[in-house]
């Protein structure tokens, strides 16, 4: 298990995150990317159903269920260019709470605002961004605001523009960058100013906190994780 660096944990505990360049790299980025792009296909249709119904957004979709369609996305949650890190901060007591294998479609204005996703007082809560595709600058690259993590941070509020946002930073990158970040920190998906889709997987982590996640949530996978490290992180009995 490869653990942050004492560089790395600094940056962590005062910016709020880190970037794994080439995290997903070579043939198995080659095959992310092909099944990425077979099952956003195939499951298209479906999306466009419940957009008519007015059940779904129509400026983005995830891909439903994406552990259950093919391993490698059961394979990216502890893959082992991030994984030690997310052990490191969680003092070794990591559980998953989803993925969202998502496709944001091109649209001049981000289908977010500024926002953290959970309190300063909840349990450390991680996410890790994977780009399945190159994402520009000015193309729906994640954004974050370093610092905004800390309980003393902010106050904060939503610009009119994402780009307004003081303090921030943006993260275009290339396919197989994994982005890190605390989730109570201030963060948003830029608007895309391209004819290209953002593709990328958010995968939501959380130190363990007592029934968060029961043993049925991930039991459909659960052939596919025989190591108890597994089975803790997917929160199956061991």
């Amino acid at each position: 298990m490869i653990r942050p660096t004492p560089e790395q944990k600094r940056q962590w505990e005062n910016e709020g995150y880190l970037v794994f360049e080439n995290a997903i790299q070579g043939d198995e980025l080659k095959r992310l990317q092909s099944t990425f792009d077979f099952w956003a296909a195939e499951c298209k249709d479906e999306w466009l159903d419940k957009v008519e119904t007015g059940d779904a957004a129509a400026t983005f979709y995830d891909i439903p269920n994406p552990l259950e369609k093919d391993t490698i996305f059961i394979d990216i949650i502890d893959h082992p260019s991030y994984y030690g890190a997310l052990m490191e901060f969680t003092e070794d007591d990591l559980i998953l709470l989803g993925p969202q294998v998502r496709t944001v479609a091109p649209f001049p204005v981000s289908y977010t605002a500024w926002h953290p996703d959970v309190g300063k007082d909840s349990p450390l809560h991680i996410k890790v961004q994977i780009y399945v595709s190159d994402v520009p600058a000015k193309g729906g690259e994640f954004g974050f605001v370093p610092g905004s993590h800390k309980p003393d941070s902010g106050p904060y509020q939503r610009p009119l523009l994402q780009e307004s946002m003081p303090g921030h930073k943006t993260f275009p990158g290339k396919a197989g960058t994994a982005i890190m970040f605390n989730s109570c920190g201030w963060h948003v998906s830029m608007d895309n100013a391209t004819d290209e889709p953002r593709k990328s997987i958010i995968l939501i982590y959380e130190k363990r906190t007592s029934g968060r996640i029961g043993p049925t949530q991930f039991a459909s996978i659960s052939k596919y994780c025989t190591t108890p490290e597994r089975r803790r992180l997917f929160s199956l009995p061991e």
